[in-house]
C-alpha cells in the first residue's frame, strides 16, 4: 500500500549523520549550502576506493567494475530525470559546468545576438553568461520585483525577440526561494526561438525533477546538495549539445557527455552518484511507489515537497508575526522551497553565530546572491540570515529553531 506521508524516521535511518554522536542535539538548517550525505553514496564511495580505485575501462576485472559503476550512475540518473543517458554530464561543480558552457556559447554566438540573464540568480549562473558581453553578445537582464523578489514572466516577454538565443534563470533562487514556473518560461523562450538553461541547484535537493517533462535544454544541479558527492551534474539535450563547439579533447567530440568535460572526471565520485538513485529507490520502495525510475522519482519528489511544505507553515507564520525582520520571498510554503532568507537590518553572521549556541546550524552572508540582494535593497555587507532545510528535517527541529529565534532575535 502506498504511504501518503513521508516516513521521516525511515529517511533519517539512511543518513549516518543522524547517528553521529558529535552532531546530537544540533539541528541542521544550512542545507542550501550542502546537505548531509546518504549512506548509499558513502557505501559506494568507500567500495570504489577500496576495490575499484584503478583506471576505468581497461580489460582487467577491477577496471571493468569501475567503468561499469560510472556508467551505471549516468544511466540511472538519466532515467530518474527522464532524459537520454548521454545527455547527462558530470563535472567538478555546477559553477565549473556553467563556465564551460558559457565558453562554448561564446564561441557559437555571433556579435549582436542576445542572451537573457536574471538578477535573481546565484552568481554561478549569472557571472559566466554576463562576461559574454566582452565578446559583443547583447546581455539582457530580466529583473526581479524589488519588493517581492519575484521574476514576472511578463518581464521576460518584453526582452524576447529574434536575436535572443539563450535564456538563463534559476528553478528557484538561493535567497528568494520562490519556485519559478519552468514549464511556462521554457515554452515562452522556445516560442521565441531561444534555448533555455535552468540552474536547479537550489531546487533539486527538494526532489530531483523530471527534466524531460520540464523541457529546458540545459538543467544543472549539485550532487553535494542532493545527498551525494561533490560533483556538478548537467543535463544538456542532444539537439543543443551537438551544435555547440566541443570543449573537450578533439577525439571526444562525437560523444555528447564528454563534449563539455574538458578535464578527466572524478571516477570515484561519478560512480558514487549512483547512490543518490539507490536512496530514491529505497524511499520509493518503503512508501509503496512503483513504476519506472522516472515515476519513482516523481513520487518521491511529491512526498518530499509535501513534507517540507508542512514543516515550513509554522515557520512562515512565526516570521510573519515579527516586525523586526523582513522575510525575503513568498510567505506561502506551496510557492517556495524551504530556503528562507531574512533581512534583519543588521549583520546576519553574528545572529547565525548566536543560533549555534542553541544547537541551530545556520548561515549568514550574501550567499553569492549579491545582485539579488542589492535589487531588493538589502545591504550585501550585512547579508541575510538563511534558514534552509530539506525532507529529513523533523517537526521537533522546527520547534527547536523557533525557540532559538525567540532567544536570539
Amino acid at each position: 500500500m502506498r504511504m501518503t506521508d513521508l516516513d521521516v524516521n525511515f529517511v533519517r535511518e539512511n543518513f549516518p549523520a543522524f547517528a553521529e554522536q558529535s552532531l546530537q542535539g544540533q539541528a541542521f538548517f544550512e542545507n542550501a549550502g550542502g546537505s548531509y550525505t546518504c549512506a548509499q553514496v558513502i557505501d559506494r564511495l568507500q567500495r570504489f576506493y577500496h576495490t575499484r580505485k584503478v583506471q576505468p575501462y581497461a580489460p582487467y576485472a577491477a577496471s571493468q567494475l569501475a567503468g561499469t559503476e560510472m556508467d551505471e550512475a549516468r544511466q540511472r540518473l538519466a532515467q530518474l530525470m527522464g532524459v537520454a543517458t548521454d545527455e547527462v554530464s558530470f563535472g567538478p561543480s555546477t559553477t565549473q559546468n556553467t563556465y564551460v558552457l558559457s565558453q562554448a556559447f561564446g564561441q557559437w554566438l555571433q556579435p549582436g545576438e542576445a542572451i537573457v540573464v536574471t538578477d535573481q540568480d546565484h552568481e554561478a549562473n549569472s557571472g559566466p553568461w554576463r562576461r559574454l558581453a566582452e565578446r559583443g553578445i547583447d546581455v539582457r537582464e530580466w529583473r526581479i520585483n524589488p519588493t517581492t523578489g519575484t521574476l514576472d514572466p511578463a518581464g521576460l516577454e518584453n526582452l524576447l525577440d529574434e536575436k535572443v538565443r539563450l535564456v538563463c534563470f534559476p528553478h528557484c533562487s538561493n535567497v528568494v526561494g520562490e519556485v519559478n514556473p519552468v514549464v511556462e518560461i521554457t515554452a515562452m523562450a522556445h516560442a521565441a526561438g531561444a534555448f533555455v538553461c535552468v540552474d536547479g541547484v537550489s531546487y533539486a535537493p527538494h526532489g530531483i525533477p523530471d527534466v524531460g517533462m520540464l523541457g529546458p535544454d540545459i538543467y544543472l544541479f549539485s550532487a553535494y546538495k542532493t545527498y551525494g558527492p561533490h560533483q556538478g551534474i548537467m543535463v544538456i539535450r542532444r539537439e543543443l549539445g551537438m551544435q555547440l563547439p566541443n570543449q573537450a579533447h578533439y577525439f571526444n567530440a562525437d560523444v555528447l557527455y564528454k563534449r563539455f568535460t574538458p578535464a578527466g572526471p572524478d571516477h570515484a565520485q561519478v560512480a558514487a552518484s549512483a547512490g543518490m538513485v539507490d536512496y530514491i529507490e529505497a524511499l520509493a520502495a518503503h512508501h509503496g511507489i512503483s513504476g519506472d525510475l522516472t515515476a519513482k522519482g516523481s513520487g518521491v519528489h511529491d512526498l518530499m515537497r509535501a513534507h517540507e511544505v508542512k514543516l515550513a507553515a509554522p515557520l512562515m507564520d512565526y516570521l510573519q508575526n515579527r516586525n523586526d525582520l523582513r522575510l525575503i520571498g513568498p510567505t506561502d510554503p506551496e510557492r517556495r522551497a524551504p530556503t528562507v532568507a531574512l533581512d534583519l537590518g543588521r549583520a546576519a553572521l553574528p545572529v547565525a553565530t548566536a543560533l549555534a549556541d542553541h544547537g541551530i546550524m545556520a548561515g549568514g552572508g550574501d550567499f553569492y546572491a549579491v545582485r539579488a540582494l542589492k535589487a531588493m535593497g538589502v545591504d550585501p555587507a550585512k547579508g541575510v540570515l538563511r534558514l534552509s532545510f530539506v525532507h529529513y528535517t523533523t517537526e521537533a527541529e522546527i520547534q527547536q529553531l523557533l525557540k532559538a529565534l525567540d532567544a536570539v532575535l
